[in-house]
């Protein structure tokens, strides 16, 4: 690719760098990089003789992504300044606004630096992410021999102190990966944060410039040059929408930048990030713990020396496996050709033991482990068993087998589900990953249950039938009648394995959207599950599911939601009359029968309990609801029941922050919306920002046969301040009232059920339905001014 003629004025740049960045291009981005580097390095050069810099002795180097020619349509310039250290300091301010300006006025947004070999020196001891950045410092224009000097003073610092900075820089590397998440498995990646993104390939060059130890470089070029071109096709995409380019792969970016990279979709680039990041991250993942390793070597040297005539312990960890050096190795006599339960006896005793497997043996094992019999003898379902069950270690055990290739030796079905993503906000990982995160949740809950086993298999399997199109626990349940025979379970752990993925989603759904004192509801869940120990099996799933999914998958409020259920079901199941709860109106009688409005705030554990007490009229619950959400009061649950010509309501609600508000400011704002001083959707509706993005059409529907005195709406939306105020206020604009409300809010999503009966209390018709349904469809889909 050409680079354009680059004049000194600033307008001119700006110009050529625009016409280079509008040329199509086919294929890999890495030639116009390296051209919108080489075009910046021409006019900085130019910039930097204007400056008068270098009759003063300076050097301009540029650093980071610069540094490295990989400059990409939204990258900043981060250059250093370097200079003499008898430069005086108004020099200094002189030639640095002589350089810095004419940057800005080209619109380009820019890291600079001015500072003396000693100081750079100083700031690269000090702070780990300086030491990145210089590591790759290139010089653009001026004193070469000055440039050398601090180059090389900076690498023999680096290098005689790598075993004190190593430490720093691995907190870094934590601290970054607790806060970005890991970019394989991410639904919203960082691209260069995430770990196992463009940040670690920098990390990783660093750990090879210190000499200590030498890293992986199998595929990392191939999948560190894929992510350049995704960021440059994420940045362009930004610019074209006139945003500011960030690295952060949104789920609405995705699709047009998959168009950008004739890449066939959104999921298809989504795997194409995963299988780049996975690649980096296991280098990582090695290269980090060779440095662990011969950290704790270091540390042993003196006994190392007394037995370095013997070699390397080894001790056995199981048949056929030993510790050596700290890594999990195979034994001497170990023959993988002729016993093919090494696979997973292995890595099992090495998650068990929480030891890393060494890198070499896992390919070892993909390379010469004999296929597995199936069904699979007592012997390998006990690994896989143990492996499952060793919590937090099963992660990165699982991730070092997947990436030779194991598990989908072991498990052919292991394939659509690895790296495939998930279209739902509530997921933080793909679908492999959740899964092994499920496994590793449930294991904390093992003794909670009569079959650990089961639970430990069925939350591995729970979502095996994503990816795959079509309803994935239908899906599921077909694949799950042929993966637990093949694993060696027998005809009736194999029927409560495919009951456990048929109904993974039951208590959630039920616990969070429907009415747990109608006896429907109960008894629908007992002929589900049909037993105690299913029950409670499908009880743990349910928790380590939803807290393998993220954190808005999981709360107090709905923990408690569910084991009500549970604990009524056990009672159905056991053959005893389920004790009904205790009518709001049985619990708070004053409130009934004292005149006019009241109002009480009644502060839980979980959740605060707002009561009000009122006249009936249609319309009412939709009014009380408004209020709530004029205080940033989200409701989790309502419940309402009519005493002669009163109606008493119970609120489950959070404060979106701080504490609740004073009853007061509740009473007085209902008395005024009451009296129609306040018009409480015209306040709600002021709150409202148009969507962004592709907004997906609500769904507004009937439940049959769900209750047995009233007629359950269920209400799929985008939620946002007021939405039940306008859910409610529609459903009296129908003619209806609403006896109960169960409110579930998820991620962003709210998935609402409301008990409507006629004002006479008898049941809806066909009419009244499909009224119903029109009206509340009318008010979702209205827009904000």
């Amino acid at each position: 690719m050409s680079v354009a003629s680059t004049p000194s004025e600033a307008g001119v740049y700006p110009e050529a760098r625009r016409e280079l960045l509008a040329r199509p291009v086919r294929g890999p981005r890495g030639a116009r990089r390296r051209a919108l580097s080489a075009l910046t390095d021409a006019w900085i050069e130019e910039v930097f003789a204007a400056s008068g810099a270098l009759g003063h002795g300076c050097a301009l180097v540029a650093v980071g992504g610069y540094g490295r020619g990989e400059l990409a349509p939204g990258s900043d310039l981060d250059m250093l300044l370097l200079v003499p250290d008898r430069t005086s300091a108004a020099e200094i301010r002189g030639i640095a606004d002589r350089l810095w300006y004419p940057v800005w006025d080209a619109g380009l947004r820019l890291d600079h630096s001015v500072r003396t070999l000693a100081e750079t020196r100083r700031m690269a001891a000090d702070d780990v992410r300086v030491i990145l950045g210089l590591l790759d410092m290139r010089c653009i224009a001026g004193d070469g021999d000055l440039f050398d000097r601090v180059r090389d003073a900076v690498l023999a610092d680096w290098r005689s102190l790598a075993s004190a900075r190593l430490a720093l820089l691995r907190d870094s590397v934590r601290e970054r990966r607790a806060r970005h998440g890991e970019l394989g498995h991410l639904i919203e990646p960082d691209l260069k944060e995430s770990y196992g993104g463009l940040r670690d390939v920098t990390v990783l060059r660093a750990l090879a410039a210190s000499w200590v130890t030498d890293v992986p470089h199998d595929g990392i070029e191939p999948a560190y040059s894929r992510l350049l071109d995704i960021r440059d096709a994420l940045h362009e995409e930004a610019l074209a929408q006139e945003r500011r380019p960030a690295d952060a792969l949104r789920m609405q970016d995705q699709a047009d930048v998959a168009e950008r990279l004739e890449v066939s979709g959104p999921d298809a680039l989504l795997r194409e990030v995963s299988d780049c990041a996975r690649t980096i991250a296991y280098a990582c993942d090695v290269a980090w713990h060779r440095v662990d390793r011969l950290s704790r070597v270091r540390t042993a040297r003196p006994l190392r020396r007394r037995l370095r005539r013997a070699g390397p312990e080894r001790t056995p960890l199981a048949d056929g496996v030993v510790v050596s050096d700290g890594e999990v190795v195979l034994a001497l006599d170990a023959r993988p050709d002729r016993d093919p339960v090494l696979a997973l006896r292995l890595p099992a005793a090495a998650a068990q033991a929480g030891l890393a497997v060494s890198p070499a043996t896992l390919q070892r094992l993909a390379a010469e482990v004999a296929p597995m019999p199936v069904p699979w003898p007592a012997e390998a379902l006990d690994a896989l068993v143990s492996l499952l069950g060793s919590g937090e270690a099963l992660v990165g055990t699982w991730e070092g087998m997947d990436r030779v290739g194991l598990v989908e030796r072991l498990i052919p079905e292991w394939g659509p589900v690895r790296s495939a993503p998930q279209r739902n906000p509530l997921h933080v990982y793909r679908v492999d990953r959740h899964l092994v995160e499920t496994a590793a949740q449930a294991s904390a809950l093992v003794r909670d249950v009569d079959r650990p086993d089961l639970l430990l298999v069925a939350a591995l399997f729970h979502d095996i039938g994503k990816a795959r199109g079509g309803d994935h626990t239908e899906v599921g349940v077909q694949l799950m009648h042929r993966i637990g025979p093949a694993l060696g379970f027998d005809e009736a752990d194999t029927g409560v394995l495919v009951d456990l993925v048929r109904y993974h989603l039951l208590l959630a759904d039920t616990a969070t959207r429907r009415d747990l004192d109608d006896p429907v509801t109960v008894a629908r869940v007992a002929a589900a599950v049909g037993d105690h120990s299913t029950l409670d099996l499908l009880r743990a799933l349910t928790s380590a599911d939803a807290r393998a999914t993220g954190p808005a998958a999981w709360s107090d409020w709905k923990a408690n939601l569910i084991d009500e259920l549970v604990a009524k079901t056990h009672a159905t199941l056991a053959g005893l009359v389920v004790p009904a709860e205790p009518e709001i109106a049985q619990s708070y009688p004053d409130l009934l029968v004292t005149a006019g409005l009241q109002v009480r705030i009644v502060e839980g554990t979980t959740a605060t309990t707002v009561l009000v007490a009122a006249d009936d009229r249609g319309g009412l619950l939709g009014d009380i609801a408004g209020v709530l959400a004029l205080h940033r009061l989200e409701v989790r649950a309502a419940d309402t029941q009519t005493v002669s010509d009163r109606a008493l309501s119970a609120w489950s609600v959070y404060p979106l922050y701080g504490d609740p508000p004073p009853v007061e400011q509740i009473r007085g704002d209902l008395e005024r919306v009451f009296a129609g001083a306040l018009d409480v959707g015209a306040r709600l509706a002021s709150r409202r920002r148009p969507p962004v993005g592709a907004s997906v059409p609500a769904r507004v529907d009937f439940v049959s046969g769900a209750a047995s005195t009233a007629d359950v709406l269920e209400v799929r939306a985008h939620d946002e301040p007021g939405l039940l105020h306008r859910v409610g206020s529609a459903i009296a604009e129908a003619g209806a009232f609403i006896t109960a409300a169960r409110v579930a809010t998820l991620g962003s999503e709210a998935v609402d059920a409301f008990y409507v009966r006629r004002p006479d209390g008898s049941r809806l018709d066909a009419a009244d339905r499909g009224r119903i349904v029109a009206t509340v469809l009318d008010a979702l889909a209205a827009t904000p001014d």
